[in-house]
């Protein structure tokens, strides 16, 4: 795969930007070479005319939203997936 460039790394990086660099670089086509990404990435962004010094940069307030905490509902094992049980009463 051909390393991405553009509106099409910045989209990519994006993407991938909370799994890393070493990830988002991958992903982009861009291997191992993350100097070459944050150079490139960097490049795309200032002909859009956005500031991006590091790939932090490009999480949004809403990717850096904690998950809210929730109930888990599952069975006690896959063998009870299926299994109706009365509660107990």
């Amino acid at each position: 795969m051909a390393p991405l460039t553009g509106l099409n790394l910045i989209d990519c990086a994006k993407a991938n930007s909370k799994q890393g660099l070493e990830v988002a670089a991958k992903q982009c086509g861009y291997g191992e070479d993350t100097e070459n990404f944050i150079e490139q990435l960097q490049a795309a962004c200032q002909e859009i005319g956005v500031d991006v010094q590091e790939l932090s940069d490009l999480i949004t307030e809403r990717q850096r939203a904690t998950k809210i905490p929730g109930v888990t509902i599952a069975p006690d094992s896959a063998s009870d997936l299926g299994t109706v049980r009365k509660p107990n009463a």
